[in-house]
């Protein structure tokens, strides 16, 4: 059993897209992703935007189980 992990407030449904998508697109390695976060949502400090990224890549696998469901 896994232990799910409390989702941050300033993380938005639209964040975990993006960075979904960016992920998609290849454009960069994911571990990379915060300056991008930064770039696309101004009003973001570069700790939330740490925030948001670190709370994606650990929920990733929860959200997206084996088998590619969304």
């Amino acid at each position: 059993m896994t232990q799910q992990i409390e989702r941050p407030e300033v993380v938005t449904d639209e964040h975990l897209r993006y960075l979904d998508w960016l992920r998609e697109s290849g454009e960069t390695n994911m571990w990379g992703a915060t300056p991008y976060l930064m770039e696309m949502y101004g009003e973001l400090s570069k700790q939330e935007a740490r925030t948001i990224h670190s709370y994606w890549m650990q929920s990733f696998g929860e959200r997206h189980p084996k088998g590619g469901q969304s």
